[in-house]
């Protein structure tokens, strides 16, 4: 309870505690300091009209309605990110978990973001103000996101994140916020910079080049720029905390229990089973392998009787290698008249190496055959298992290799009319393609090297192999290893183009000033396909498909026509309005015709120094088109609890013991999964509230309160939910007794996700799952609020140089879901099974005198639950530093530290699964680069 008080408290008492002191004290700097310039403050500070992200109307604020944060070039270089990803995760904004190379999802060589947790599709992505293209492969296997891995830094000029629903002025996906990389225009002279780098703990070497130019004329203008990004893989086995099952901390090391390398069971009858390699023979056969180890199937065992493998993990990489090269063009041209042409180009490749933890199979779940009787042994054999050593293995096929490629386009010419508008028209072309090949045992290989070919069937249907028991006791050499693999390839792809026309500028004025609009016309057309190797449509078992693996498939197209008004309204010389409605219309496969969104706010300004404002927003997100487009893909649940035969034999499914691991009740159950065209588009609304005080010269504080409200969010349908549901509808009754019809609708569509074999309903014998269905949905509800804090202060001296301060800090004040109307609203922000974080801080401390300059950076994120669900983990703060010195006009060198005390991530002691801490949380320690910047012209 004390930590809770804490966290909800102590940073925002500290960010105001801080302004009030520091505005005490600030007369003795005061002396020294030099003019503040009229754009280094917040609030009212007035500057030429610009576009800023949240409106199409061109505004003399830096401050409107709703919070936008703004990142710089230079913000991302002073605080130490080689990428544009690393720069963002770090905001307090980002408050949501996502999957990454650790997580071992569908798309681990990708970077998401996850505004105010609600997901990674939540927040529209716009590249200097244009949709950014999808990642081809789907989040998770689901859903469609942006990835940031593929942007430049080089080519930023900053980053503008609005925090709130803009789909009034953006459209689709603008649910939680908007995130606008804008790149670098009208730039002029060249800079070169080298950067390298390396960890502290092994692996990870990098290497960093950028060149960033421009060059411009009476009636023109070229800005370019090119970055290569050269990055070495991390092995688990180069971090002693992760590279072994011993390290796993719930158990004593000396009795960790490793990975079963090699094993087999024969049953001759009468329950005599002999289990092989036999207690006689073990020390022999363990020690025929480079890898494996003798250890006790229990810490009470009286002596070895298994041959196991603790660096099972080992080969995992848990960075990517990486080798990338991006550029960048942008011109204009000038013509007489007053309208100019323009043109931008940006270009990617990427080339990157996964490596997966060591390859293994087993006879039940991989190969399909559960027990076989086998005429030398003159018995039932079973539990087949077999770890494929690294030496094995060798380098053949060893790892994933990703080639991704994205292209943007875009042209347009802008002007103006009547003196008062300007236009813009935009035609835009991006796309993005990913693939993947990998080197994988195949299954009916796997079956003739180790089984040979199926001799008969026994009367009781058991199948008849001779199993090899040379090969599976002995090593193999690379060149067997390649004999019974294959080459997969896997290929992916999305695009969209679209066209825009915008006008904005003042209709006429008011007595408080003039009546400002903009008016936006878009047709656009987007487009994916996911075309799998199509041996791994197969299910595990597939007989030409890679061995336990599957994948998922799909594709399809829509297009989208929208319209769009916006104005400006100054009611007093104190108080304007703002105003904005939208309409989209959809034409794809799925439910969705069209959608009106609208949004409304306030900005009142009582003194020149103090800026009270507040919005109110509809959103609305067109379901991911993979939840539409999927096709049937195959998976299996490992120890899922079958709800409906637990509480059949009147045994409680809440209960370990009754009905949890290890009992007949929980099993692996294959499950199916296709998209649903029957989907509707989400609808939510978005309120923020808040103030910006220009506390002082160059101090700003700003507080906002956000509240987020979404309706029919599309996912999966739980395991869990549906086999609830299930079993209330064939026993007639919920757990608490409450009768339910099982002759409804609604219990006939769980039904028909659920196929069971064998269904009796006298004896109640056989009953056990087949396999399930998983379906997209509509979900009833989702809600998040919370509070934003950000303070700035800048303190210029001619003593002491210039300082450059800031704090920001968000904290989540609720977060539920509601999975189907009428099922009970889930408060997940403190669920012990929800991983997201309840708050966030960041903050900076920079500071320039003459020839040097320093940054140190930091961030600390918040408690998440333990492994075990019985509690709560400490916080995790990270700190960055570096120094840089010009040594010439042209030239600066400089030192980088992230993570400087070489945080890991907090103490789980019940985290006993592997990584054995979270992913979110990174396992690459400190990292030190040197960087070299050198000003050409």
């Amino acid at each position: 309870m004390t930590n809770r008080t804490l966290l909800s408290r102590n940073p925002l008492s500290f960010a105001m505690a801080t302004a009030l002191v520091v505005s005490a004290i600030s007369p003795a700097f005061a002396q020294d300091s030099s003019s503040a310039s009229g754009t280094e403050t917040r609030g009212a500070t007035q500057l030429d009209k610009v576009t800023v992200t949240g409106s199409r109307i061109k505004r003399a604020e830096v401050e409107g309605p709703a919070p936008v944060v703004v990142v710089t070039s230079q913000d991302i270089e002073k605080q130490g990110f080689n990428t544009v990803y690393d720069a963002l995760t770090t905001l307090s904004q980002f408050t949501g978990s996502v999957q990454n190379e650790l997580s071992g999802g569908f798309t681990q060589n990708a970077s998401f973001l996850n505004l105010r947790g609600l997901g990674p599709g939540y927040q529209l992505v716009l590249i200097n103000g244009r949709r950014a293209t999808d990642y081809p492969l789907p989040y998770n296997g689901q859903s469609n996101a942006v990835n940031l891995a593929n942007i430049p830094a080089a080519a930023i000029d900053r980053i503008e994140i609005l925090s709130g629903g803009a789909s009034a002025i953006y459209g689709s996906d603008a649910v939680a916020g908007v995130v606008n990389i804008i790149m670098k225009t009208n730039f002029e002279g060249d800079t070169v910079t080298l950067r390298g780098g390396t960890t502290t703990q092994g692996g990870g070497d990098s290497g960093r080049f950028q060149w960033v130019g421009g060059k411009t004329g009476s009636n023109w203008s070229l800005t370019y720029a090119f970055e290569a990004l050269e990055r070495e893989a991390i092995y688990a086995s180069q971090r002693d905390f992760m590279d072994s099952y011993r390290d796993d901390p719930s158990v004593d090391p000396a009795d960790a229990t490793a990975v079963e390398s090699v094993r087999f069971t024969v049953n001759r009858g009468a329950g005599a089973i002999r289990e092989w390699p036999a207690p006689g023979g073990l020390e022999e056969v363990c020690g025929r392998f480079a890898e494996f180890e003798t250890f006790k199937s229990t810490p009470t065992a009286a002596a070895p009787n298994r041959c196991g493998y603790f660096g099972y993990p080992a080969t995992q990489s848990i960075r990517n290698s990486d080798s990338t090269q991006s550029g960048y063009l942008y011109g204009t041209y000038d013509f007489t008249g007053g309208m100019q042409a323009w043109a931008q180009l940006s270009a990617s490749r990427s080339e990157a190496k996964l490596a997966g933890a060591t390859r293994f199979f087993s006879s039940g779940g991989s190969l399909g055959i559960t027990s076989h009787y086998d005429p030398q042994f003159g018995g039932t054999v079973g539990n087949v298992q077999r770890i494929l050593t690294p030496s094995e293995v060798g380098s053949i096929g060893a790892q994933n290799n990703f080639i991704e490629k994205s292209l943007d386009v875009a042209v347009g010419l802008r002007g103006n009319f009547g003196e008062k508008f300007d236009w813009d028209a935009t035609v835009s072309h991006s796309r993005y393609t990913a693939d993947d090949n990998f080197n994988w045992p195949v299954a009916s290989r796997i079956r003739d090297f180790f089984y040979g070919p199926q001799l008969g069937t026994r009367p009781n249907g058991l199948p008849i192999y001779r199993l090899n028991v040379d090969r599976l006791l002995n090593p193999l050499s690379p060149e067997d290893v390649a004999a019974f693999s294959d080459n997969f390839s896997n290929t992916s792809s999305s695009q969209a183009s679209q066209a825009t026309f915008g006008v904005s500028g003042d209709l006429f004025e008011l007595p408080a000033g003039p009546l400002a609009m903009a008016g936006v016309l878009e047709a656009a057309r987007q487009k994916y396909d996911v075309s799998p190797d199509a041996r791994m449509a197969q299910d595990y078992t597939g007989n030409d498909g890679p061995l336990g693996r599957t994948a998922t498939g799909g594709g399809g197209d829509r297009n989208r026509y929208a319209v769009g008004l916006e104005f400006s309204i100054p009611i007093v010389s104190t108080l304007k309005a703002n105003l904005a409605g939208r309409y989209d219309k959809y034409d794809d496969a799925s439910s969705v015709d069209g959608a009106s969104t609208w949004m409304a706010g306030l900005e009142y300004r009582p003194f020149e120094s103090l800026l009270l404002r507040g919005s109110h927003a509809t959103s609305f997100r067109a379901p991911d088109m993979h939840y539409i487009f999927a096709q049937p893909s195959g998976f299996f649940l490992n120890g899922a609890l079958d709800e409906y035969l637990c509480r059949r034999d009147g045994r409680n499914p809440l209960s370990n013991s009754d009905c949890g691991s290890g009992t007949t009740y929980s099993y692996s159950i294959e499950g199916q999964r296709e998209g649903n065209r029957n989907l509707k588009e989400e609808t939510g609304k978005s309120t923020t509230v808040g103030f910006v005080w220009d506390v002082m010269d160059q101090m700003s504080l700003s507080v906002d309160y956000y509240n987020i409200e979404l309706k029919g969010a599309v996912k999966d349908i739980s395991y869990g939910y549906l086999m609830r549901n299930e079993a209330d509808c064939r026993l007639g009754k919920t757990r608490d007794g409450q009768p339910v019809d099982g002759t409804s609708a609604a219990c006939d569509y769980f039904r028909s996700l659920v196929t069971r074999e064998g269904i009796d309903p006298v004896t109640g014998a056989d009953e056990r799952v087949v396999d399930y269905h998983s379906v997209p949905f509509n979900q009833a509800n989702q809600k998040t609020s919370g509070l934003d804090v950000a303070w700035k202060y800048k303190i210029d001296t001619d003593r002491w140089g210039d300082f450059d301060l800031g704090l920001n800090w968000t904290h989540v004040l609720k977060l539920e879901d509601q999975e189907f109307p009428g099922s009970g609203t889930r408060n997940v922000r403190d669920h012990k099974q929800f991983f997201n974080f309840r708050s966030r801080i960041n903050w900076t401390a920079s500071w320039e005198r003459d020839d040097w300059a320093t940054t140190v950076y930091g961030y600390r994120w918040g408690s998440l639950p333990n492994w075990a669900e019985t509690g709560r983990i400490g916080s995790y703060v990270v700190w960055n530093a570096n120094i840089q010195k010009k040594v010439t006009n042209k030239a600066t060198i400089g030192l980088f530290v992230n993570n400087v005390f070489d945080e890991m991530s907090p103490k789980d002691d019940t985290y006993n699964s592997y990584p054995f801490f979270f992913y979110n949380y990174s396992p690459i320690g400190r990292e030190v680069f040197v960087q070299f910047e050198y000003k050409l012209n």
